[in-house]
């Protein structure tokens, strides 16, 4: 049995890394007492295979992973458990069943949707905007290797201040293998501190979701 679960990341998890959010299932799974299906080979673990990582620091109301157990179960059975056993942070929204021969998540995914939050005032926000909407590249350099930022928005606009009178932008970052875009790079173009910014994940586009 495939099961593909949407949840949200929220404050409580915020400084949870990929991998550590990948034990966190595995515990979080093993408290519900479901039947978990595992891997061949020499070292066999849980089949548990995240959408995609999610920055450092970051927050989201849309995450996925998919789940394989051993048998059939009871899907509002299986959320019963699951938001029971979910830490805090980690916050249960849907369990479906997909079949089990879907490509993997990852391999579906397309982009990724960001909500960005600038703490502190950029006085010249909507100038750098447009300059990076406008602009034919945006040389950048992640991990010692040059790429070019700005062929990974794929959206990039203004939103309303938030109730505190914060600036915020939405942005839409390709998230094909090999070609994602990182949020941080976004609002650092745009002026904004790695300190001085939140960041919240809104949504993960898929090429076939069902």
């Amino acid at each position: 049995m495939r099961l593909r679960i949407t949840f949200a990341k929220t404050e409580a998890m915020r400084y949870t890394g990929h991998l550590d959010l990948h034990r966190t299932w595995e515990r979080t799974l093993r408290r519900a007492r479901l039947p978990l299906a595992y891997s061949q080979g020499f070292k066999p673990h849980p089949r548990i295979v995240l959408a995609s990582a999610l920055p450092l620091g970051c927050t989201s109301q849309q995450e996925v992973v998919d789940i394989w157990l051993e048998k059939q179960e009871s899907l509002s059975e299986i959320a019963t458990r699951l938001n029971q056993a979910a830490p805090p942070g980690l916050g249960i929204i849907e369990v479906n069943e997909v079949a089990p021969n879907l490509p993997s998540l990852p391999s579906q995914l397309e982009a990724s949707v960001y909500l960005i939050t600038f703490l502190d005032p950029i006085p010249d926000l909507d100038s750098r905007l447009y300059q990076t909407n406008q602009a034919p590249e945006i040389p950048r350099v992640w991990r010692k290797k040059p790429y070019d930022l700005r062929a990974l928005i794929l959206d990039l606009q203004r939103l309303p201040d938030d109730e505190n009178g914060c600036q915020q932008i939405l942005v839409k970052l390709a998230a094909r293998e090999g070609a994602t875009g990182r949020p941080e790079e976004v609002a650092s173009v745009l002026g904004g501190e790695s300190s001085k910014v939140r960041i919240h994940r809104t949504e993960l586009i898929f090429l076939e979701l069902d």
